[in-house]
């Protein structure tokens, strides 16, 4: 009788392990900005909580076609839910489309809010990026910038154009932003040379962490007198802000957005398409020397 017992009790933990949901996140980093190992966890330490399994996804050249090919690849093996980037929407919505009329539920994160609902998906985790650009102008105006540059590291990025053009709007100018690529080379030589040329500059936007990394090394280097403002956290930004290099980061809580979309998909798949009745805004917020100690130990690994 007791083989019998804990023959139907392996039976039924190999039934459960089969039908465990199952979600792939598909991100467009290329493995090299610190943002995005948080999203990632945020998924899996979500993924534990509800006993789900999930599959994290990226292709390292940054292509908008093989993130396409990878939106569709996850969709043929029939997960229970998708959750996906969505820097660009003309790019990326065909494989989303389809995967929503085969019937897998979608949710869109971080970058891409304005074209999530009219592409099928369920809803946005993410910050409104454009409100974010303008708070940060705002307060860099309010911090006596005037002129303003705003460093970009992926121009195909509308998430990232929103910010910069953000900036300028509550900065009151017109837009000056350049390409400066994810390489950290490019960006401290990039940042150098726009400096250079513009001496009248004052205040620089850098719209990821590794990007105002090393664009302090390019205001050190060319010996400018300007105004640093950043977006999103990692252990150097936290230095620099501690240190007065850097005025405040914009804090978006990335983990929100891979932690969010697999809470969400697990109560929709589970409780008759149960669903917030708006997206979920994760930011901005403000991270800067009266509140950067509080911070500073999670940065990089859950914030």
């Amino acid at each position: 009788m007791k083989k019998l017992l804990l023959a139907g009790a392996a039976l039924a933990m190999i039934a459960g392990a089969a039908s465990a949901e199952r979600y792939v996140m598909i991100t467009h980093t290329q493995g090299t900005d610190p943002f995005w190992p948080v999203v990632e966890k945020g998924g899996r330490d979500a993924a534990a909580a509800v006993g789900a399994t999930l599959e994290y996804n990226f292709d390292v050249s940054g292509d908008m076609a093989a993130m396409a090919a990878l939106i569709e690849t996850a969709a043929a093996s029939e997960p229970d839910g998708i959750i996906v980037s969505l820097p660009d929407a003309a790019a990326l919505g065909p494989a989303i489309k389809s995967a929503v009329a085969d019937g897998i539920p979608v949710i869109t994160m971080n970058s891409g809010l304005e074209s999530s609902a009219e592409l099928g998906a369920l809803m946005h985790v993410g910050q409104p990026e454009r409100l974010a650009g303008e708070a940060a102008g705002a307060r860099a105006a309010s911090e006596g910038v005037t002129n303003g540059l705003c460093l970009n590291q992926e121009a195909f990025n509308t998430a990232l154009v929103d910010r910069c053009s953000g900036y300028f709007e509550g900065l009151g100018g017109d837009l000056n932003m350049i390409d400066v690529s994810n390489d950290p080379a490019q960006i401290e030589t990039r940042t150098a040379a726009a400096l250079e040329a513009d001496e009248s500059i004052d205040g620089v936007l850098a719209v990821g962490p590794h990007v105002c990394e090393a664009a302090t090394k390019a205001i050190e280097a060319v010996g400018a007198d300007v105004h640093l403002a950043c977006f999103d956290l990692s252990p150097g930004v936290m230095d620099m802000i501690e240190d007065g290099r850097a005025s405040f980061t914009i804090d978006q809580q990335q983990r929100l957005q891979g932690y969010m979309p697999v809470i969400v998909l697990h109560l929709y798949n589970n409780h008759a398409g149960l669903l917030p009745g708006n997206n979920i805004a994760s930011g901005p917020g403000f991270v800067d020397k009266s509140n950067a100690a509080q911070v500073k130990a999670l940065a990089g690994i859950d914030r």
